[in-house]
């Protein structure tokens, strides 16, 4: 079975050497770039399978590596990873925005840190969901066809927008998406909603999943994730 490559984008040495390390003996091939436009012509030139960026960079920062990423159709597709210091909600949310596909905070965990990598990777091989494709995880069953939501086999009501939000953050269990992301993808780009919108109409998915409300985490001051089935 071939390696997978991930690509480590951090300017402090001692975390860099670290993280080659530790991922090294978790059985990836590692590539390293110490700033955000040695970054950026490494990865066109040979494609990694993930990326690990420090948004902190000298220079070219990673919010514009993740920009330069996405732009350019021979990297878009280029799972990342965001590592950032607690208190960059902004940026984080950015990132996220820009199409990063999950984060970790500074202090972290190498195991929390692996852990991330792997169900990124994971979650890449999986096709995409059908919007209207019938998800069955965690005892909920949702049928957007059927416009019908099922705990344990009993029907519960939702409006229609409470299970197009229950349905897209069920199809990418783990995926972190902010407000925004899910005003996008439930009613369309032109739609304009505010952030508090969104809050409610998950206060309102939560109380009608009852003891399931806990599937849906929320990361704050970004948005929410369906929880992975276990």
């Amino acid at each position: 079975m071939t390696k997978k490559n991930i690509f480590v984008v951090e300017d402090e040495e001692d975390i860099l050497e670290l993280l080659r390390f530790h991922l090294s003996r978790e059985g990836f091939t590692v590539t390293t770039a110490a700033s955000g436009e040695e970054a950026v012509k490494s990865v066109s030139r040979k494609i990694p399978d993930l990326i690990l960026l420090d948004l902190m960079l000298p220079g070219l920062d990673g919010l514009e590596v993740c920009r330069a990423l996405k732009k350019d159709s021979k990297t878009s597709g280029i799972p990342i990873v965001m590592v950032t210091a607690k208190g960059e909600e902004s940026d984080l949310v950015a990132g996220l925005e820009l199409g990063a596909d999950d984060y970790i905070t500074k202090p972290f965990s190498m195991k929390v840190l692996i852990a991330r990598v792997r169900a990124v990777l994971r979650r890449r091989r999986d096709p995409p969901a059908d919007k209207n494709a019938p998800i069955r995880i965690h005892e909920i069953e949702i049928n957007p066809g059927r416009h019908e939501v099922l705990i344990k086999g009993k029907p519960v009501e939702m409006t229609f927008s409470e299970l197009r939000i229950l349905h897209l953050l069920a199809s990418r269990p783990g995926w972190v998406m902010t407000r925004e992301q899910i005003v996008d993808a439930v009613r369309g780009e032109d739609y304009a909603v505010t952030d508090r919108a969104v809050d409610v109409q998950i206060v309102g998915i939560r109380r009608k999943l009852g003891a399931r409300a806990d599937c849906i985490e929320t990361v704050r001051g970004v948005g929410y994730r369906f929880k992975e089935q276990e």
